[in-house]
């Protein structure tokens, strides 16, 4: 019945990609078997409670192959209908052209960048392993489940798995287990044109379980690297299946041309003839498979049933658990956060990295599902948990991770970890470096997970590590990526304000922009009680000539400009911005009051400040790389002094 079930979803496959007229056929028909094997025996799920909390994760970290999935999901009775199937990559459909998390159930993460969902599943192994140490006890194996990736040559080819990899072995993740599709073909043509290495080799220098020469055709080879993956009990296991692109099909088994395109008619008939599919009959499901699969939907369905009864003992033996559990997969927080974190005593002056190093310390000891850590920089981004332990292979009870240097999948696992469910990651680097995170952090944008970025040493006020580690087109780059939420905040107090935001925010990513340098506490006319609108008057904006809006470090110096510019007769208002995109939206149903001219002020690139200040304003940015040298000689030198911008600002009024 599992060869039944895998030819089927070959039909399929191929049936929705040639309807589309678009879509890679080549790896659903190549691992048919293998999804068979998974969603027909192995994998504990239940298609009709998709967020069953201990469900086995899946992910397709080859996401192209997006057919595969939606087939083995309709086929195990989740929320996709054959009509859906039929709707393959068209406008609003459940079955987009890589899976979406959020838009069908049963997909467990967005991929398709390849590599990504692999370092998605080593985050959602970690917090598996976690919750188990935090949730378990000896009556009750509450959090007991595998998560599962198949990925392919070309997320092997990508350095994130690479990074992710390492990581996972140094925590002897034993519930992971990666299926590696090895069938030598790339979009380009074979792969020994630029892949010649030993993917075998580097898994097990990276501390991982390696199974060799399993035929991925082979249903019981297949079953029996499961099972010794499933026997090894210190590492993480990968699969190295052999499988044939687009097997069965005539002349295009075995060719770049299946990964990427629909295979063709003629094509899908002889596919068909091989596997005796129906050639009169598309999107063709037969009884005995229909059967079949809902039998053991049935079974899964019981089996989920089972662990919600043990729940509820589990629930009634463990009352303070219970309610841990409940505010951890809720994401609830205390009531008293806001009024706690604000009313901590910081002197300054002082670095906004240190304010809010001491926001997320009194925030962990408030949230206890809180975790997270940095690239090899806690001393410096100040984001280690100094009263919580360290989350290693042998203590799963801390809450302090330690990345190392791999940015790129850090940014991944945070996205794994946040899509578990039961925990809220913060992940702390360079601002620099927020390069190296930023295809995951678009994509934690795209599935709205609240999972918060730490990034320091935000501008040239860096100094001596020169240009190279002096961000200049960061935030603005960060600014433009949708749907995530931005903070740079000015002081001491709008630090401990934007933890406050960044944990409130439930639906969507947020970045914490801080600096190195100390900066003095800034007198607000009428506190923070704007602060929520993205900008607010620092001063008295009665009468004003002009306004200075500025964000994060440069705040102080708008203030001190203004102060230089009064003693010229000019009245100058100065708005802090801590979130520039939200006062923006506020700005379009709000006119603020006329003044002879807008500025804004940023140590960075400045070109989307015109839509605060107009055509007609006046920006004072960075459009050139920094300097090597003590901080504050370096902004001076490159214009951001008072005297300096004062000057800039009354030329503009001449």
């Amino acid at each position: 019945m599992l060869k039944k079930l895998a030819n089927t979803v070959r039909g399929l496959s191929a049936d929705m990609v040639e309807k589309a007229n678009s879509g890679h056929p080549g790896m659903p028909i190549g691992c048919a078997d293998i999804g068979a094997l998974l969603f027909g025996e192995v994998m504990n799920i239940d298609g009709s409670k998709a967020d069953w909390p201990n469900r086995d994760r899946f992910v397709l970290s080859a996401g192209h192959g997006s057919a595969f999935l939606y087939s083995f999901l309709h086929l195990s009775g989740f929320d996709i209908s054959k009509d859906d199937l039929k709707e393959f990559r068209q406008l609003h459909s459940k079955t987009p052209g890589h899976p979406e998390y959020g838009e069908t159930a049963g997909v467990e993460t967005t991929t398709g960048p390849l590599g990504q969902g692999f370092a998605n599943a080593v985050g959602m192994a970690v917090s598996e392993k976690i919750l188990a140490e935090n949730f378990n006890t000896k009556k009750h194996n509450l959090v007991d489940h595998y998560t599962y990736t198949i990925l392919g040559d070309g997320c092997m080819m990508e350095g994130i798995t690479s990074e992710a990899a390492s990581l996972a072995g140094h925590l002897a993740l034993e519930k992971l287990i990666a299926i590696y599709d090895d069938n030598n073909i790339s979009i380009a043509g074979q792969t020994d044109l630029t892949f010649t290495e030993s993917p075998a080799a580097r898994f097990k220098a990276f501390g991982w379980h390696v199974i060799e020469d399993v035929d991925g055709h082979d249903i019981d080879q297949v079953r029996e690297a499961i099972k010794e993956a499933k026997a090894e009990k210190d590492k993480p296991s990968l699969i190295m299946a052999k499988t044939h692109i687009a097997f069965g099909a005539p002349t295009k088994q075995d060719t770049s041309a299946s990964h990427g395109a629909p295979l063709g008619e003629d094509e899908i008939k002889g596919l068909k003839e091989k596997f005796k599919l129906p050639l009169d009959k598309k999107f063709y499901i037969p009884d005995n498979v229909k059967k079949f699969t809902r039998k053991r939907a049935s079974k899964m369905q019981d089996l989920r049933l089972e662990w919600e009864k043990q729940f509820e003992q589990w629930a009634a033996e463990n009352p303070e658990l219970k309610r841990e559990w409940d505010q951890a997969q809720k994401l609830k927080l205390p009531l008293e956060l806001k009024k706690e974190l604000t009313a901590l005593d910081i002197k300054t002056p002082i670095a906004t990295r240190k304010a809010a190093g001491a926001a997320l310390k009194k925030a962990a000891e408030m949230i206890p599902y809180l975790v997270g850590g940095s690239a090899d920089l806690a001393p410096s981004t100040k984001t280690y948990l100094d009263d919580y332990g360290e989350i290693q292979k042998d203590n799963y009870k801390g809450r302090n991770f330690r990345f190392g240097v791999r940015e790129h999948a850090m940014g991944a696992i945070v996205n794994g970890i946040s899509l578990h469910g039961g925990l809220r990651p913060f992940a702390a680097t360079f601002l620099v470096f927020s390069d190296y995170m930023r295809p995951a952090i678009r994509l934690a944008a795209l599935m709205k997970q609240p999972v918060i970025y730490v990034f320091t040493h935000d501008s040239v006020f860096v100094g001596e590590d020169g240009p190279t580690h002096q961000p200049v087109e960061h935030v603005e780059a960060l600014r433009i990526i949708p749907g995530l939420k931005v903070l740079r905040p000015a002081d001491a107090e709008e630090a401990k304000e934007a933890w406050v935001e960044a944990l409130e925010t439930k639906d969507q990513p947020t970045a914490l922009i801080l600096t190195r340098q100390n900066l003095p506490q800034i007198d607000k006319i009428n506190g923070l009680k704007e602060f929520h609108k993205g900008g607010y008057f620092v001063n008295d904006a009665e009468g004003a000539d002009i306004i200075i809006f500025a964000s994060g470090s440069e705040v102080s110096l708008a203030v001190e400009s203004s102060k230089e510019l009064a003693e010229k007769g000019i009245k100058a208002a100065v708005m802090s911005v801590p979130e520039r995109s939200k006062l923006e939206a506020y700005l379009s149903q709000h006119k603020l009051a006329d003044v002879d001219l807008k500025v804004a002020l940023e140590a960075g690139v400045g070109n989307g400040w015109y839509r605060v200040v107009g055509s007609e304003g006046l920006v004072i940015s960075l459009d050139r790389f920094g300097l090597s040298g003590k901080g504050q000689e370096v902004g001076e030198e490159l214009g951001f002094k008072a005297e300096k911008v004062s000057e800039k600002i009354l030329n503009k009024l001449k």
